[in-house]
């Protein structure tokens, strides 16, 4: 039991904090495809500067959250995500509709999300610093440990305040994103335009207006994923390089062009990720005596080790592009 307890905490726990960071960064990710038909590398970005935004606003009001009992970066995550949103929609106007104006082709886009992406980053790296900076100011950050009423099991599940915040965010934002696309005008607009945007915009939709909320809604869901990672671990300028395949490779798993499909990629890449680092002599350590004399267990079954860990979402991606190219949900729209 405690071996399961472990697993439970490593992988389990781990793999859900890690699924649920990669599903919201990956929803931004196949909302933009879907309407404006290109990939967009600076998504992690503004993840980052979302996060950075978040860490600034409690840096200057630290004691915010203590009258109500919890972290104060969450109670600047509202304003954060106006923040992230409105930068979402600023370089949309300023970078990407003057090349949408010119019909360019998408590889140009991409290109052009490229120097958008270098742009951020020398701007966070300018104003942040290059360390890491926790967003717990003045609060601490608790801890939970949760006993199990068996005999002989002395390791608690452990959960951290941060990872709680987590689970219950992701849920309110997936929940309220399809209730937003299947039972608001603008959703079913959006759905519309993903499917054929030409003949949403012979119907009468305007799909300016349809572009700039779908900004919208990916900086804000950028500035969720980039906050609440940086919650549970610590925050870092260079927070998107450690996310950038992650969530790329969630959102072809489940399909680009997808939300839905994003969000099962997520968890997939995740649990791909925490299942590949585990050390899995942990598990076969009850079995050990009952194994051959000849067979001795080495003290790490690890597939990969920790500082390797973000080649596996690489694997995975190459894996579906050549297995399944469309994804687990075959690449449908929104």
């Amino acid at each position: 039991m405690n071996e399961l307890v472990f697993f439970i905490n490593n992988v389990v726990i781990a793999g859900s904090v890690t699924g649920s960071i990669y599903a919201i960064g990956a929803i931004g990710v196949t909302l933009i495809f879907s309407i404006m038909r290109f990939a967009h590398f600076a998504h992690a970005d503004i993840m980052t500067f979302g996060a950075f935004m978040v860490l600034l606003l409690t840096t200057a009001f630290p004691a915010a959250g203590a009258s109500i009992g919890v972290p104060t970066a969450l109670i600047m995550l509202p304003l954060a995500m106006l923040l992230t949103a409105a930068l979402a929609v600023g370089i949309d106007k300023a970078f990407y509709k003057p090349l949408r104006a010119h019909g360019v082709k998408p590889i140009v886009m991409v290109i052009g999300s490229l120097g958008v992406t270098l742009m951020l980053q020398g701007l966070i790296r300018l104003f942040s610093g290059t360390g890491g900076q926790s967003l717990y100011v003045d609060d601490r950050k608790e801890i939970f440990r949760i006993a199990l009423p068996f005999e002989g099991v002395r390791a608690p599940i452990v959960i951290t305040e941060p990872q709680i915040y987590l689970f219950v965010i992701t849920l309110v934002a997936v929940v309220a994103l399809h209730l937003f696309l299947n039972r608001s005008r603008l959703g079913k607009a959006m759905r519309a335009m993903s499917d054929n945007p030409e003949l949403a915009q012979a119907s009468g939709i305007n799909t300016n207006t349809i572009v700039a909320v779908t900004w919208v809604i990916a900086g804000a869901l950028a500035a969720i994923a980039g906050t609440l990672l940086s919650l549970d671990v610590t925050f870092k300028p260079d927070l998107s390089f450690f996310l950038l395949l992650p969530i790329f490779a969630a959102a072809i798993v489940g399909g680009v062009g997808h939300p839905y499909g994003a969000i099962a990629g997520g968890f997939v890449v995740g649990f791909a990720e925490t299942l590949a680092v585990f050390n899995w002599n942990v598990l076969l350590r009850p079995f050990r005596d009952s194994l051959p004399t000849w067979l001795e267990l080495p003290s790490n079954l690890a597939f990969v080790g920790t500082e390797y860990k973000i080649v596996v979402p690489f694997f995975i991606l190459v894996a579906i592009l050549v297995w399944r190219p469309t994804g687990l949900f075959k690449g449908k729209v929104i």
